[in-house]
């Protein structure tokens, strides 16, 4: 594996001197596509928030601006991201307002209907199965409660098909392909925004 491939590879499980530049270059990249897609969360404020696969934490801290008396859990199954995103939120887990735990989203430790609201964030190209990870969001959310999917791949664009040819662990979905899954993992009401310029999409269900 030559060095371009294994820096890449960081994606989805950041490690050592790579993966902090890669986590690092997450926070700045994919900033734009996480506001459009956050533009598109309209729903009343949720007591508590599972961000699901959080990197490096900044979309943890954008949504507990959006949401001020929320709170936002952060999961992820990399120790560093999760160095990375608690230091960037340092002072909403000191506010109490923040938690940042490692977990699989396959068998997440959390109980049954506790989030109103689930999201991730250029992530579900790393899960380990989307229907059984979409079933295990479903358990973890309220009745009710809304799963916001954000993407910058509709599954056909290049750049993610080249990602996903050097990136081990990538997959890339379409809108269908997610749609498909969500289905089947029982949630409701699905729809699909489609970034009329860009290959950026994002998909709201409900449970």
């Amino acid at each position: 594996m030559g060095l371009l491939n294994k820096f890449f590879d960081n994606a989805g499980k950041p490690e050592g001197f790579m993966g902090r530049v890669m986590i690092t270059g997450m926070n700045i990249f994919h900033a734009r596509v996480a506001r459009w897609g956050m533009s598109h969360l309209k729903i009343d404020e949720p007591s508590e928030i599972a961000e699901l696969g959080c990197g490096g934490g900044k979309n943890i801290r954008d949504l507990l601006m959006k949401y001020p008396s929320s709170k936002v859990t952060g999961l992820d199954y990399s120790p560093l991201s999760l160095e990375k995103a608690r230091g960037f939120n340092k002072e909403m887990i000191s506010a109490g307002r923040c938690e940042i735990i490692e977990g699989d989203v396959s068998a997440m430790p959390f109980e049954d209907g506790r989030f109103g609201l689930a999201t991730a964030f250029e992530t579900i190209y790393f899960w380990p199965g989307l229907v059984k990870c979409f079933s295990e969001v479903r358990r973890i959310l309220k009745d009710g409660g809304h799963f916001m999917i954000v993407s910058e791949s509709d599954g056909k664009d290049k750049p993610s098909l080249w990602f996903k040819s050097v990136i081990s662990a990538m997959n890339t979905y379409t809108p269908e392909e997610i749609w498909s899954a969500l289905k089947s993992a029982g949630f409701r009401e699905i729809k699909t925004e489609h970034h009329e310029s860009h290959s950026w999409v994002v998909i709201i269900s409900r449970k």
